[in-house]
């Protein structure tokens, strides 16, 4: 079942709020306000990504929708627990199953490395309504899967690095090489294409699956960014997680711009780096994580797939900076040809 959200406007206005660092599952702890909740509000259990509450990115996203819940739904009782490096499906599984069984209800799973342990949960907990964040691999009657048209927000800030580049050479550096990320490389080559056929475009991948580490390290995230500025590319897009805060710090060092991912990072980055961010792709995880525990509440929940493309406003750029308003015009027509379908972003 495949169907687009229309996202009400109000639904994507405002800045994230981004609270402090989760630890580990050991100290992942239930969180809530001492006032009353409405009899309807559901009790949420949250399985974070690798990085946790804190990533600056992606898990980040996912919290924030966790805590406008609690702010407008009244959802008092929450609970977060984090993934950790090199971790089985069978650890991933626990997670959910531990969840499940403590009683919350929904769950939600960050990430498509969650996909076949909770393949494996939901069918054991039928009356559980579960959600999984970037997987359609992951079917049940009692399981949204929530997608994203990461292809067409990296178009365009792919358009907005070739726009700003002076060396006609840019770069892209992904966290793991798993077709989700691919989708990100692809929009983002596509966007840079269209504005200038002949520009030069580094990729790198910090780390190659088993191995999902490339989401969490920034040191390599610096490491490789430096290497693509040295080699005279002028802005980088990194789709690395955490990774991320390693790429901003090289763009710094080297006097080159870098362009954020999921969250607008112009706000969340450390300040120290936050004047090298161009603009970001914005994926609009926490609209998505909100939506759905709002259809808990209102029990209006619908298994199956639930894509936030660019026409339902699941994806953007940021503005945040003020360093592509010379550009804005370009880019938004760039938006409204992929919108009216006159632009096919490719995918792969």
């Amino acid at each position: 079942m495949r169907r687009v959200l229309k996202i009400a406007p109000v639904l994507l206005a405002g800045a994230l709020v981004i609270a402090g660092c989760g630890g580990d599952d050991d100290n992942a702890s239930s969180s809530g306000s001492t006032t009353s909740a409405p009899a309807n509000a559901p009790k949420v259990g949250l399985a974070y990504d690798i990085g946790g509450r804190g990533d600056q990115s992606f898990n980040d996203a996912a919290a924030a929708g966790l805590d406008r819940s609690k702010s407008e739904l009244g959802v008092t009782d929450a609970k977060e627990l984090e993934a950790s490096p090199g971790e089985t499906d069978a650890q991933k599984e626990e997670r959910l199953r531990s969840l499940a069984e403590a009683g919350f209800n929904p769950v939600i799973a960050i990430g498509f490395a969650y996909s076949a342990a909770l393949a494996k949960v939901a069918p054991d907990f039928p009356d559980v309504k579960f959600a999984i964040v970037d997987d359609a691999n992951a079917k049940g009657a009692n399981i949204e899967n929530l997608t994203f048209a990461e292809q067409e927000g990296s178009f365009l800030v792919g358009a907005a690095a070739a726009l700003k580049s002076q060396a006609k050479h840019i770069g892209f550096v992904g966290g793991v090489q798993v077709p989700l990320i691919k989708k990100f490389e692809a929009g983002y080559i596509a966007g840079a294409k269209a504005v200038d056929p002949s520009i030069k475009v580094d990729v790198k991948y910090l780390t190659q699956p088993p191995d999902f580490t490339g989401f969490n390290d920034p040191a390599k995230g610096k490491t490789t960014a430096e290497g693509m500025y040295d080699g005279g590319a002028d802005v980088v897009y990194q789709a690395a997680g955490g990774s991320g805060g390693g790429v901003f710090q090289a763009a710094k060092a080297a006097g080159k711009l870098a362009i954020g991912v999921d969250s607008d990072q112009f706000k969340t980055a450390d300040p120290s780096v936050r004047d090298v961010i161009l603009t970001s792709m914005l994926k609009k995880v926490d609209v998505a994580v909100f939506n759905f525990i709002k259809s808990i509440e209102d029990n209006a929940f619908k298994s199956g797939e639930t894509i936030f493309d660019l026409k339902a406003g699941g994806v953007d750029y940021s503005t945040s900076g003020g360093k592509v308003d010379d550009i804005k015009s370009k880019l938004d027509d760039y938006k409204q040809k992929i919108i009216n379908g006159e632009i096919t972003v490719p995918s792969s």
